[in-house]
């Protein structure tokens, strides 16, 4: 069974997540419908845990993709920011769309944004102090007063849900004086940031639009009835956590289990710390982990190893949350912020986009999560261009990815590991080798129960091997490539896998 820190509906084994969008999908709010119509196809890809986009209004209107934080409680129901849906639907295909990934076996993931709100509907008159940008603990000015957009009425929704309304006592800090119509960051007189944040820039609370005070009682008890709202009205499974280094930490430590206790539920979490320092990943979990973070420290790393040039393979899992605490660590090669164009472009080259999958979903530790764009490409832009190895990579991590693991990590271009495989799933046992000079092979053991085995190349375009009679063999790979070999009699399996995802619109 699934509890606060693990993914996978029933305890299904090697859980695969999903991250269900991209950045730049159409602003035409078909997404929803899409994700329903395609659920079944979805699930049977290996996807255990579908993390979906922020479903509620932004200031932007329907081409939001979520993290303009507007009204919280508008899903695509109210006459909004110029749009009743959102950019990806409505209020009932969203509620319908969890709905039919639930029924084809999945977990839903909610995107959850309480750091800023944005799109204000009125500015209000407030003291405050203008601290300097890139040290927030300083101030530059004396103590002013500033017209600040932190009123928050939500006319298009008269009160619908909740009477709850907004005013510039609910938040720490803004980015915009109208009076002077300049940016800056202030922070409200007789407030103080958060120290329990990271430290860059002295201070990182202060992130982008009206910063939320997660302290404030009022604020707090607010949110903790909407998330038990937002659960019960939507039925998602959990929740996928943003802007967690702009956040109090002692804030979620209130409010997932207070959402837990309400629902009786274990709401798993996910949450993103953006940060290069697995210490810090660590530094937040704590000793009684609450939820698991992305690894964004591996992310960093799969993108410098995508260039090669210097970077040492077998030092590829060094430093990074995976290695420190993999019952926590959910891994990824790509999301939307760091694809072409975007705040935090890091993106891995596409010629070592399969091994660095390879890498994440074929290993025994972390939870591997997939980017949308690089299962589906992304049409809209162009600008990414679907892995077309991914869709057989997650079939063998759901279907052969089993057993004892092995790693060969002791040269610098030339590393490999393997899985023995298990009565439980037969055909089960893979070997993979990944070069970043040149071709080469690599002595890899597999376990004595393969002695004797035909070997098949699933991925690297080698011919069939032999195992030797100690449940060893030499694995070839081609020059700057990867090679994933499997049990011949896992020929089935393989052929499953190479019927890629298309979509269709």
């Amino acid at each position: 069974m699934s509890d606060s820190t693990t993914f996978g509906t029933g305890g299904r084994e090697n859980p695969i997540m999903l991250q269900g969008f991209a950045w730049d999908l159409a602003a035409d709010s078909s997404h929803w419908r899409f994700l329903s119509d395609n659920a079944a196809l979805i699930a049977d890809s290996g996807v255990t845990t579908i993390w979906l986009p922020p479903a509620y209004k932004g200031q932007a209107g329907i081409n939001d993709v979520g993290y303009g934080v507007y009204d919280t409680y508008d899903l695509g129901e109210f006459d909004q920011k110029g749009t009743v849906p959102t950019k990806y639907g409505t209020k009932d295909e969203y509620v319908a769309a969890v709905a039919a990934l639930r029924a084809a076996g999945m977990e839903v993931l909610a995107d959850i944004v309480l750091n800023h709100r944005m799109g204000a509907d009125g500015a209000e008159q407030v003291r405050a102090i203008e601290v300097d940008a890139a040290d927030r603990r300083k101030p530059i000015a004396d103590p002013a007063t500033i017209t600040a957009w932190t009123r928050f009425t939500f006319p298009g929704r008269h009160g619908t849900y909740s009477d709850f309304t907004w005013d510039h006592t609910c938040f720490l800090g803004t980015d915009w004086d109208e009076q002077t119509r300049r940016n800056g960051v202030w922070l409200f007189e007789g407030k103080e940031w958060n120290e329990d944040v990271t430290d860059e820039l002295g201070n990182f609370d202060y992130l982008m639009g009206a910063d939320v005070d997660l302290n404030n009682p009022k604020v707090s008890d607010e949110l903790i009835r909407w998330g038990r709202w937002y659960l019960e009205t939507t039925g998602v499974d959990g929740v996928r956590l943003d802007a967690l280094k702009h956040m109090s930490r002692e804030f979620y430590r209130r409010w997932l289990p207070a959402l837990r206790e309400a629902t009786g539920r274990d709401v798993p979490a996910v949450g993103e710390f953006w940060s290069r320092d697995a210490a810090e990943l660590c530094a937040y979990l704590g000793e009684e982990p609450i939820m698991c973070m992305f690894d964004t420290p591996l992310h960093y790393r799969l993108f410098h190893a995508s260039f090669k040039d210097r970077f040492d393979l077998s030092k590829i899992f060094e430093h990074t949350l995976v290695e420190a605490d993999p019952d926590h660590a959910v891994t990824f090669v790509e999301n939307h912020d760091t694809q072409p164009g975007q705040s935090l472009q890091s993106f891995v080259e596409p010629g070592f986009k399969p091994a660095a999958y390879a890498l994440i979903l074929l290993r025994q530790e972390g939870t591997p999560c997939v980017f949308w764009g690089d299962l589906f490409g992304t049409p809209e832009t162009g600008d990414i261009s679907a892995c077309i190895e991914l869709p057989l990579l997650m079939r063998l991590r759901r279907s052969l990815a089993y057993g004892p693991q092995h790693d060969v990590f002791n040269a610098a271009d030339l590393v490999g590991f393997t899985r023995e495989g298990d009565d439980s799933h037969p055909g089960s046992g893979i070997a993979v080798v990944l070069s970043t000079a040149l071709a080469a092979s690599k002595r890899l053991y597999v376990g004595a129960r393969h002695a004797g085995e035909r070997w098949i190349c699933a991925i690297g375009g080698h011919g069939a091997i032999t195992i030797g009679g100690d449940g060893s063999a030499e694995f070839p790979v081609s020059e700057t490539g990867l090679a994933v070999y499997v049990p011949a009699s896992a020929r089935p399996i393989i052929d499953r896998g190479m019927k890629w995802l298309v979509r269709v619109r």
